[in-house]
């Protein structure tokens, strides 16, 4: 199987379906949906879900109870079920079917000439324009039972689950429009027995509002059953006597919406989404109440009805859009929202600490680069907060061997603007002296800039921060960001990773920018600010530990550690959802393969702007691998407190990951090198 296929990374294509429905003519209403079925065929869709009663139209009153029409509705199904045969795609119909003495609003599940099962409708509204009941039985508490259409046997009841045995994870639950509507739905007892697609056959006319409902109830349905949900309801040429039809079509998926059509369409239309069966199994995995919930509940006795789907193994494009900046959503409405949430829970979370312990000072060593200048804004606001004057915030630049003109005049501007206790402390001298000690090489003045000489530095920062505190009275504010802890890009013990209280620790380094932007955006601050801020915003990410020659490139993290962007997106699917690292790659090269494709958050500067081929998308994830797995957990089993701030999570060991310190990586190294190509 192509490492390009959707389903050999856990995806499965799924269809919401309008056909152009003719009234009470379900021998042309047949036609219109194998002709449907066949383009979803083509389309490599795994399962199509089409509208109620979908076979002869919803709003067809009395007539539904005429003998002419129900047979034809069964010549109907006879010659879908026929020219499936052929056809990869589980069929989903509507269609009113007799079984013992009562009719029936069902849905009909047919897969390569195969009627796999019948599931009839529950719950029959009566109300309003509603008047099922004068027409159907309800199917509750049918179980066990079977029917037959035309020539064709097939299981009959509302105890019926679909499962595809080739494809995993891929467990098909079905419900009919009302049965969505009302509190304990038939969908979240088939999510409990094992459905992880549930489809909604629906007829539901169309008034004011109605669909902002259907959404809701569909977004809340696939968020608490942790399921995928496709939604059709009944759209063009149904009648209109006395109501109105706008087809809406929609995929969700654990309450994100995939996929939604056109609504008020003049013709039919196929919806489509890649929904991700290994991200729900995940989900149900993790969260354990769910399984609670199946235990306490009882899930009942369903039938499982096997096919196999026989999929396509070769590469049938992506229908799903994966975000560049999973911590950092493209759409500004939702990225403003974001921001306010995460600088205002880093505010609160530094606020009640000081509260807490009786403390009125803070101590923050500033470089001029992001993550300090972030931390110093947050720390600004919690002051203002707890009402104290900002001078009670004692910041310090601190000068190295390779500090560069540029950041540490923007790191003087800013606390100068924030009206902050600014001073200079030059470690320097200090770090000469330790490296003498040490009998290091640059402490005689050669030019030997290892590990040690680099750690020398970022170890007396520490330090002398931890003594000032002591000596003035006040905590030390971590500025270390949640990329730099995953990669173990810290200085471990009297070092960066190590702070009283770290207000960044749950921020990825791809979401500071934007909450710098945000900040400045909003007017947190006055202009002086806003412009040193700006200006900090265009630098280079640097350590600045080693110096540089006239003309050389100065030192960056990003050589090192590999790019942020990537590795931030490494981090969101390993840490969030425990994706396989062939999975991770394959997201991340339809993220990252085009800059033209897609959208980038509104203020991502033009010329930074990049995209990564699969050979470094998997250099890169190896690097990832090895520095999140094998190395660096010692560093996070060990790290001071602070916010979680991301949904994508922390990696605080008393949150959300708790994890030896001596591992091996080989399993996910395993992976990466078996099931992704190095090009």
């Amino acid at each position: 199987m192509s490492f390009h296929s959707i389903y050999r990374h856990g995806f499965a294509r799924v269809a919401a379906c309008v056909a152009v429905s003719c009234v009470a003519d379900p021998a042309a209403n047949a036609t219109a949906i194998i002709e449907t079925a066949t383009a979803c065929h083509k389309q490599s869709v795994a399962t199509a879900v089409f509208p109620e009663l979908c076979l002869c139209g919803y709003a067809i009153e009395d007539l539904v109870m005429q003998d002419p029409l129900l047979d034809a509705v069964e010549r109907g199904l006879t010659r879908i079920r026929a020219a499936s045969a052929e056809l990869m795609t589980v069929l989903i119909v509507g269609a009113p079917l007799r079984h013992g003495a009562r009719i029936y609003n069902c849905a009909v599940v047919i897969h390569r000439g195969r009627i796999l099962g019948v599931v009839p409708k529950t719950y029959l509204p009566t109300y309003r324009e509603f008047y099922e009941t004068r027409h159907f039985a309800s199917g509750a508490g049918m179980t066990g039972l079977e029917i037959t259409i035309g020539d064709a046997g097939a299981p009959f009841g509302v105890d019926l689950l679909f499962e595809a045995d080739d494809v995993p994870g891929l467990t098909i639950g079905v419900e009919i429009c009302e049965d969505m509507w009302i509190p304990v739905t038939p969908g979240s007892e088939l999510a409990l027995a094992g459905a992880t697609v549930l489809a909604n056959l629906s007829g539901s006319p169309i008034t004011i509002g109605r669909a902002l409902s259907r959404d809701l109830l569909s977004r809340s349905c696939s968020a608490r059953c942790l399921a995928a949900y496709v939604y059709a309801a009944a759209g063009i040429g149904e009648s209109t006597t006395d109501l109105a039809w706008d087809g809406q079509t929609t995929v969700f998926e654990n309450g994100v919406l995939l996929a939604e059509g056109e609504r008020f369409r003049q013709d039919g239309q196929i919806t489509i989404a890649d929904i991700d069966l290994d991200l729900l199994r995940q989900e149900r995995s993790l969260m354990s109440t769910f399984d609670d919930n199946r235990r306490q509940k009882g899930a009942g006795a369903y039938r499982k009805i096997v096919y196999s789907l026989r999929p396509p193994m070769t590469d049938i494009g992506f229908a799903r859009t994966v975000e560049r900046f999973p911590f950092v959503p493209s759409d500004q409405s939702r990225l403003d929202q974001d921001c306010y949430e995460a600088y205002n829970i880093q505010v609160a979370g530094l606020v009640q600490r000081l509260r807490a312990i009786g403390t009125k000072r803070v101590v923050i060593g500033v470089s001029g680069g992001l993550d300090s200048t972030h931390a110093l804004i947050v720390a600004a606001k919690a002051i203002d907060l707890l009402g104290l004057p900002r001078s009670n915030i004692l910041a310090y630049t601190l000068p190295g061997f390779a500090t560069g003109s540029e950041s540490k005049a923007n790191a003087v501007a800013l606390m100068q603007a924030l009206q902050v206790s600014a001073s200079e402390l030059d470690i320097r001298p200090a770090a000469t002296q330790m490296l003498r000690d040490l009998d290091h090489p640059a402490g005689r003045g050669e030019p030997v800039y290892d590990i040690t000489f680099e750690n020398v530095q970022a170890g007396l920062r520490t330090d002398y921060l931890f003594r000032l505190a002591n000596y003035r009275g006040g905590i030390v504010i971590g500025t270390g960001d949640l990329s730099e802890l995953a990669l173990g890009w810290c200085t471990y013990g009297v070092g960066d990773q190590m702070a009283h209280y770290n207000v960044n620790a749950g921020v990825p380094k791809t979401l500071i920018q934007h909450l710098i932007r945000w900040v400045i955006a909003t007017g947190q601050f006055d202009d002086e600010v806003a412009r040193t801020l700006s200006a900090i915003l265009s630098s280079e990410i640097s350590p600045e530990l080693v110096p540089v020659q006239a003309g050389e490139t100065p030192q960056s993290t990003e050589a090192a550690v590999g790019p942020y962007e990537l590795q931030d997106f490494n981090l969101f699917y390993t840490l969030r959802f425990g994706f396989r690292p062939s999975k991770i790659a394959f997201l991340a090269w339809h993220a990252w393969n085009d800059v033209a494709k897609g959208e980038w958050p509104a203020a991502f500067p033009a010329d930074r702007r990049k995209a990564y081929p699969l050979a470094d998308i998997r250099r890169w994830l190896e690097v990832f691998l090895r520095r999140f797995f094998a190395f660096s957990q010692f560093k996070r089993s060990a790290m001071p407190n602070g916010p979680k701030v991301s949904a994508g999570g922390s990696l605080s060991p008393r949150g959300d990951w708790r994890a030896p310190s001596d591992a091996s990586a080989a399993a996910w190294l395993e992976d990466l090198e078996r099931n992704v190509p190095s090009a």
